[in-house]
């Protein structure tokens, strides 16, 4: 099965054949062709350099013939390689007969696919199938025109992965698998994964990952969005890292949605509602448009469908002229006829014209199934550095808006607090001066926030230990600065409201 075609991408190795997939598995584990064993190999700036599709540097190190480098050159960097060379590493012959290699000519043999090392959550040995010269996705540059290509793993594949909560769940969804990477980590968590995707090349691959990296099976389906999944199904979690990019058409399958403007984006978030089980979890990366006199938050919480708690981040902000140049240089037009350029080019500022789009939004967007008469709908932007993973981050804000949701302000001061771990308090005034001019409270952890208190606030925050209420708190900073304890507690909730919501504060037990 293995071999190349005339045009079109490569021929994939058979995904019958379970049996090759481990022999194969235990053969690149036994060579030390895992995540830590290439940064062992090649060093940090060539394994880096290879996440950004330079292959020069890992070249150079795997100039020798052990094992490692063996594999290294045959399946990240695409060289042939001596069939003997091979043979002492690998089953050669089945993986011929699977097609995981093919006979180049001469006495070499070479990948059909990309097998690139990924390191689980826990630590586990995993590894992505993609197509030859895919294995980085995103906006890297990768120059592909062929609409049917699967990309690697990129930049947003890790984020979506990080982002999604990993409690244990019944049946979770992962819509436009791509290359099975959201379906590897959902498999490990859920009893049930069904995986769609409208390129039947990608669900070919996705079981490729599966197997070679030892996981459950998933059950993989064709048809676009929520199309392959019955009228009677639901989830617990779905996920999707879509084909978000907004663009003139849909010329490129694994990126570009084939809808007006942002309306995938739209429709698979308004669509998940009905999807997912009380208390359930979608999660997704999204595009979406900054339209002239358009509030892009009110645009937004018009998304959301009814009876789902909802938290949208937006991480970033590009232009017209900086979004159609970035996706441009993905495709690789950049590099082909200038003229051609020029007009695909002018076509993308068009249909933002058409549209009076000024700009672009990247973001997350998270919502949870909610049987609370009012969902909360927060949309922010945080354009600032976090620390992933952030999936229990994710799940604690969601617990926390329900805490919230079920205290006034009478039942907030019976409550208990505890400040979050690695919360640091700075103050900021002239030297000498007797009470500093603002305080700041900043998040080491999670989403690192940092918000400006009083400094009752800071006072607060301070004392909060999971030991006194937080009346009695207040009402022993009220004596301490001589003020009316009823006053303050009157004025306090608001902002202790704020310090919880934002995971300064924590309801303790």
């Amino acid at each position: 099965m293995g071999g190349v075609t005339d045009s079109g991408p490569a021929l994939l190795p058979a995904s019958d054949r379970p049996d090759v997939a481990a022999r194969l598995r235990d053969a690149l584990l036994s060579a030390s062709f895992t995540a830590d064993g290439l940064l062992d190999l090649l060093g940090a700036p060539a394994y880096a350099a290879l996440a950004r599709s330079e292959t020069v540097p890992a070249l150079r190190a795997t100039r020798g013939d052990t094992p490692l480098e063996t594999l290294v050159r045959l399946f990240l960097l695409q060289q042939p390689v001596p069939h003997a060379r091979v043979a002492a590493v690998l089953p050669v012959e089945d993986a011929l007969e699977a097609g995981w290699l093919r006979r180049t000519g001469g006495d070499e043999v070479a990948a059909t696919v990309d097998v690139r090392p990924y390191g689980g959550p826990a630590g586990e040995d995993w590894f992505i199938v993609s197509d030859l010269g895919c294995a980085v996705g995103g906006a890297g540059g990768i120059g592909q025109r062929e609409e049917s290509v699967v990309l690697g793993v990129g930049g947003a594949s890790t984020t979506l992965a990080g982002i999604t909560v990993r409690t244990p769940v019944a049946a979770a969804l992962d819509l436009g698998t791509g290359s099975g990477i959201q379906a590897l980590h959902a498999v490990q968590h859920a009893t049930r994964v069904t995986a769609t995707d409208l390129n039947p090349r990608a669900l070919h691959i996705t079981a490729l990952t599966l197997a070679l990296s030892g996981a459950p099976a998933a059950d993989l389906r064709e048809g676009s969005l929520f199309e392959p999944v019955r009228d009677d199904e639901t989830f617990d979690l779905i996920v999707s890292n879509p084909p978000f990019v907004i663009s003139p058409g849909a010329r490129l399958t694994y990126r570009d949605g084939g809808m007006g403007g942002d309306d995938l984006c739209r429709s698979l978030v308004q669509q998940a509602g009905e999807r997912l089980n009380e208390g359930g979890f979608a999660q997704f990366l999204a595009n979406w448009q900054h339209v002239a006199g358009e509030d892009w938050q009110d645009r937004l919480r018009s998304w959301v469908p009814r009876g789902c708690d909802a938290w949208i981040v937006q991480r970033e902000v590009q232009d017209v002229t900086q979004y159609a140049e970035l996706w441009l240089r993905d495709s690789g037009d950049h590099r082909g006829d200038p003229a051609e350029y020029q007009a695909r080019y002018d076509a993308w500022l068009d249909e933002f014209e058409a549209r009076k789009v000024k700009a672009v939004g990247f973001g997350w967007i998270t919502l949870r199934k909610t049987g609370a008469a009012e969902p909360t709908v927060t949309v922010e932007e945080w354009p600032h550095p976090v620390e992933q993973p952030l999936g229990e981050a994710i799940r604690a804000h969601f617990d926390r808006l329900d805490y919230l949701r079920e205290h006034d302000d009478a039942a907030l001061l019976e409550g208990y607090f505890k400040l979050a771990a690695e919360v640091v308090q700075e103050q900021v005034g002239l030297p000498g001066a007797e009470d500093p001019e603002h305080v700041v409270l900043r998040q080491h952890r999670g989403m690192r926030r940092a918000t400006k208190v009083d400094t009752i606030g800071a006072g607060f925050a301070g004392v909060c230990d999971g030991t006194l209420s937080a009346g009695r708190i207040l009402d022993a900073i009220a004596q301490l600065v001589g003020e009316d304890p009823v006053l303050l507690r009157d004025r306090t909730p608001a902002q202790i409201r704020l310090l919880v919501e934002q995971g300064f504060l924590e309801p303790a037990g």
